[in-house]
């Protein structure tokens, strides 16, 4: 089923990936757009705003999600390098773009672990929540989001034009071995 260990390194990663995603979605439950939130407050008045729009169940909720969230970054950027060095084996890549997709998934958990810290933090000590932190930890935030979110968008844009220029995006049922459909050999 896989040929290359950077096929089956990005496959597996990819499925821990979404694994931890979604026990990080159930434990937040309702709560989970308040993540948002804190993430894109600008100011100590927002923030604290958003930390005062949850009862305490709700706060127990928000704070269980930090503990897999220590983990969860490294899951994300060691699935996003294997995504990189696999698209690397498919497609010809500058030392540049491969350097990039080296490092902007580490950035981005760095962030994600600097904004895990301070959120924590603030949730216990909204004294010490100010205008200079607060924007501090967003620019974190946003930054890491703009890591992660564009190396996968580089490598989505990347492995779709693998596919179209195979053509495995558009083979019939009839021209996979054994007729079988909706398979996906080489990813």
């Amino acid at each position: 089923m896989f040929r290359t260990s950077n096929q089956r390194s990005m496959a597996v990663w990819s499925a821990v990936f979404v694994l931890s995603q979604a026990n990080i979605v159930r434990l937040l439950g309702p709560v989970g757009p308040r993540v948002l939130e804190v993430q894109t407050a600008f100011s100590a008045r927002r923030y604290r705003e958003v930390l005062a729009k949850m009862d305490g169940e709700e706060t127990a909720r928000f704070r269980s999600h930090y503990y897999p969230d220590f983990v969860h970054p490294a899951i994300y950027a060691v699935a996003l390098r294997a995504a990189g060095r696999r698209l690397g084996e498919r497609t010809p890549l500058s030392p540049t773009v491969r350097r990039a997709l080296a490092a902007a998934p580490v950035l981005s958990a760095a962030g994600d672990y600097v904004e895990n810290i301070a959120g924590l933090y603030l949730l216990d000590h909204r004294d010490n929540i100010t205008d200079r932190t607060v924007r501090i930890t967003t620019a974190v935030s946003i930054s890491k989001w703009v890591l992660a979110l564009g190396t996968l968008g580089y490598l989505s844009q990347g492995f779709v034009r693998v596919w179209v220029a195979t053509g495995v995006a558009f083979r019939s049922a009839s021209q996979w071995p054994g007729g079988r459909r909706n398979r996906v050999e080489e990813y």
